[in-house]
């Protein structure tokens, strides 16, 4: 079983923040001049793929970062809404949802605009309803009150991925926003109680692989969505072979890659977010 690897750079030199002080016209890409954190390396069938999360990338929403895996590259950003949906009101209870969106071309070659076509594909609303329900599993909201947060998740590019990079971006983006609302007073309490992640893991050419690119999910035998909390505990899991079935033994090796994976991705989200002291933490459930 492969499993993800530190390599080019020690562990010790990327848990290290790298400082742009930027002008105005890189601010753009160094999100205003924000802490920038570049995930280690993780080598896999002779390729490299860099993670990273580029938060603050614009100026408007409340929480917004640019999310990286490899190729796939998705802009989140969380927006504030005061009301909550009919079937909420009067509850004093709060709403995450999330709307899930690909570039015409982010793909190889162009795809129409589902606005222009007045509908979205089955695919969409699969994949917003995924990210709305992982994002709420960490969310005490009676303690987000009545109010919305709509997490929207824009694909730039896409190389595979792109469901369980919204979720682990997702995360990062409404925890920014949850920081930005108490800072201000909105919020007497932090409503996240935990942490939240998604991998791809997959059985390519008879070997179990972490996060597919497009090439190899479209030749995959096994493929599967993994989403978790920083507890290891399971959120969602998504999983179909193409071909032939695969066996209990391979199954427990996926979920076995999918939690180091994970586990990986949640320190990272921990660093760019500061819960380690430089921020105000992820507060528990109260």
């Amino acid at each position: 079983m492969w499993i993800p690897a530190v390599c080019c750079r020690s562990l010790a030199t990327e848990r290290n923040f790298i400082q742009r002080k930027t002008s105005a016209n890189a601010a753009v890409f160094a999100g205003g001049g924000e802490e920038i954190y570049h995930a280690p390396e993780w080598t896999r069938c002779g390729k490299s793929a860099v993670r990273r999360f580029l938060k603050d990338f614009v100026t408007y929403a409340e929480g917004s970062v640019l999310t990286e895996f490899g190729n796939t590259r998705v802009l989140v950003t969380a927006s504030l809404d005061r009301k909550v949906p009919h079937f909420l009101k009067g509850r004093g209870e709060g709403w995450v949802t999330a709307e899930y969106g690909m570039l015409p071309r982010a793909t190889h070659t162009r795809n129409f605009r589902e606005a222009a076509r007045g509908k979205q594909s089955g695919r969409t609303l699969e994949i917003q309803r995924l990210i709305g329900r992982s994002l709420r599993a960490v969310v005490d909201r009676a303690a987000l009150g009545e109010r919305t947060i709509t997490v929207d998740c824009d694909v730039l590019q896409a190389d595979g991925g792109t469901r369980t990079a919204s979720i682990t971006g997702g995360y990062v983006a409404l925890a920014l926003a949850i920081k930005k609302l108490m800072q201000e007073g909105e919020l007497e309490r932090n409503p996240i109680h935990g942490q939240v992640a998604g991998v791809s893991v997959g059985i390519y050419k008879g070997q179990p692989i972490l996060d597919l690119d497009y090439d190899e999910d479209s030749e995959a035998e096994t493929d599967m969505n993994v989403v978790m909390n920083e507890a290891g505990g399971f959120i969602e899991i998504q999983g179909t072979a193409e071909g032939h079935a695969f066996q209990r033994g391979e199954l427990e090796n996926l979920l076995d890659l999918a939690e180091e994976g994970i586990r990986q991705l949640v320190e990272k989200q921990a660093e760019v977010l500061g819960v380690d002291g430089r921020t105000e933490p992820v507060g528990p459930r109260q």
